[in-house]
């Protein structure tokens, strides 16, 4: 039995509108903060990942986005709803708790895409946006 390949189920999960964050309390009282922003632009779901290496669609203009609810998925997920409409994304235990774990590389990396294609945080997305091809 590998324990150390499951990720653990969080014991509750808080949407705090105030200060935008999930907060994820896992058990021996571990405690991580997700923004929404955060949450929203490294969505799992096909519309942000794309359907295989490439086709990922940098998500901007989402620093003021809300959660405006949360569904359980079977015992294994959550799938949000976010107040741009977005809710395709199914967030894993295991995701959630490698977006916690790796919050801050996966932050920067964010911001590194943001600064490689010239555009920042509050950059509106444009709708049905394709691939930017540098130019």
């Amino acid at each position: 039995m590998t324990t150390s390949t499951k990720a653990p189920i969080p014991e509750n999960i808080a949407v705090h509108q105030q200060s935008k964050v999930l907060e994820l309390v896992y058990p021996g009282a571990q405690t991580y903060q997700l923004s929404f922003e955060f949450l929203r632009v490294w969505s799992p779901s096909a519309e942000v990942r794309g359907h295989g290496p490439g086709q990922e669609t940098l998500q901007t203009g989402k620093r003021d986005v809300m959660i405006t609810g949360v569904e359980p998925v079977g015992h294994y997920a959550i799938k949000p709803t976010f107040s741009d409409g977005h809710d395709s994304g199914i967030y894993s235990w295991e995701y959630l708790y490698e977006m916690c774990l790796h919050y801050d590389e996966m932050w920067q990396d964010y911001l590194d895409r943001l600064s490689a294609a010239g555009v920042d945080r509050d950059t509106p997305m444009v709708k049905n946006a394709g691939h930017s091809c540098g130019h």
